[in-house]
C-alpha cells in the first residue's frame, strides 16, 4: 500500500499521522482528510484505504490519531471539539494543505462539522459517518460516563489485565471454529485503547464535555443552515446501537441536497462492515460534487441574514399582540 507514517509536532505534542499517496503522481482535487471517533484511532481506516489502493484512488488521505488517541501524545489538555477542529487545521497547514474535504466518524463527525464552522474557507466536503452531534439520542453507556464514579469504574473494567483475558477468551474462540464480526472487531479495539491511563483520560475528558446523563449536549443542529453551500455525504449503519440513524434522516432533510446512504446490514462502523461499498459511495459523492470554496464574507452574510429573519420572526407576535390591544371594543 502506498502508505506512510510519520510524526508531526504540533505545540510541542506528538500527532500520528497515515498519508495515503497514489501511485500515480497525477492526483485530482484537494486531500481527503479522516477522522476517527471517541476511543478510536486512524487504524479504524485501514480497511478503507486498502479499498482504495486496490481501485487506484487518486487522491491523497490524510489520517491523523487525534490527540490522546493511538499513537499520538496524550497531554493534560483541552479535547474539546473546537480543539480538536484546530488540530485538524494545523495537521493542514503542516503538510502543506489550505482546502481539503473532511469525513468524520462518529466524534470525528463531530468535529468534521465543528471544523467547518470555525475554518469555512479550509472546507471542500463534508462526510459526516454516524456521527455524533445532531441529537440528543446516545447510548446509555456513554451517558453513564457522567456518573460520579465512573472514572474508577472504567479503570476497573478495561486494563491491561482485563484486556489480557479478553484476548485469550477470544483466541479460545477462534480455535473453536468461532468468528467475530469485522465491526465487533473494531469496537474490541476501541474499549481495549482505554486500558491506556493516557488514553482513557482523554475519552472521560471528551464524553463528558460532550454528553450528560440525559445524552448529547452538543449539537450542531442549529447551525447546519451555514453548510448548505458544502456538499454533504451522510453515512449510517441502519442498525447503530450507539447512535441512532434517525440522526442522519434528520441531518439530511435540514440539508436537502445532501446525500444520505444508509447500510442495511451495518451497524456504527459502516465503514469497516463493508468498505468497498463506503469507498464507492464516497469516491463517486468526490466525483459528482463541486468543492465549496467560501470565503469568511460570505459566511458573515449568512450570519446576518439569518439573525435578521429570526428578529422579523420575534416581532411578528409583539405586533399581533399590539393589534389586538388597539382593537375598538
Amino acid at each position: 500500500m502506498a502508505l506512510e507514517a510519520r510524526t508531526l509536532t504540533l505545540h510541542g505534542q506528538e500527532i500520528r499521522l497515515r498519508k495515503y499517496l497514489p501511485s500515480t503522481k497525477d492526483t485530482t482535487g484537494e486531500p481527503l482528510v479522516l477522522l476517527h471517533g471517541i476511543s478510536g484511532s486512524g487504524e479504524t481506516w485501514v480497511p478503507l484505504l486498502e479499498h482504495f489502493e486496490r481501485t487506484g484512488f487518486g487522491r491523497r488521505v490524510l489520517v491523523p490519531d487525534l490527540p490522546g488517541h493511538g499513537a499520538s501524545g496524550s497531554p493534560r489538555a483541552d479535547y474539546g471539539l473546537g480543539a480538536m477542529a484546530s488540530v485538524v487545521r494545523d495537521v493542514l497547514a503542516l503538510t502543506g494543505h489550505r482546502h481539503a474535504t473532511i469525513a468524520g466518524h462518529s466524534l470525528g463527525g463531530g468535529i468534521a462539522m465543528q471544523f467547518a464552522y470555525q475554518f469555512p474557507e479550509m472546507c471542500a466536503r463534508l462526510v459526516l459517518v454516524g456521527s455524533a452531534g445532531l441529537g440528543p439520542q446516545v447510548t446509555s453507556v456513554l451517558r453513564a460516563t457522567a456518573l460520579p464514579g465512573a472514572k474508577l469504574t472504567l479503570s476497573a473494567a478495561v486494563n491491561p489485565v482485563t484486556v489480557a483475558i479478553a484476548h485469550g477468551l477470544a483466541a479460545a474462540g477462534r480455535a473453536l471454529g468461532g468468528k467475530l464480526s469485522p465491526e465487533t472487531r473494531e469496537l474490541t479495539r476501541h474499549l481495549a485503547s482505554l486500558a491506556d491511563p493516557g488514553r482513557r483520560r482523554a475519552f472521560l475528558f471528551i464524553a463528558r464535555s460532550l454528553i450528560d446523563l440525559r445524552g448529547q449536549r452538543a449539537s450542531a443542529i442549529d447551525k447546519l443552515y451555514l453548510a448548505r453551500e458544502v456538499p454533504t455525504l451522510v453515512v449510517w449503519g441502519a442498525h447503530d446501537p450507539l447512535i441512532p440513524v434517525a440522526h442522519g434522516r434528520k441531518t439530511a432533510e435540514l440539508l436537502p441536497d445532501s446525500r444520505l446512504t444508509v447500510f442495511e446490514n451495518a451497524k456504527h462502523f459502516p465503514h469497516v462492515a463493508d468498505p468497498a461499498r463506503f469507498g464507492g459511495e464516497l469516491e463517486r459523492f468526490l466525483a459528482e460534487t463541486t468543492p465549496a470554496r467560501l470565503t469568511l464574507d460570505e459566511v458573515v452574510e449568512v450570519l446576518i441574514r439569518a439573525s435578521e429573519a429570526a428578529e422579523a420572526l420575534e416581532k411578528v407576535p409583539e405586533k399581533l399582540s399590539s393589534g389586538r390591544h388597539l382593537r375598538p371594543a
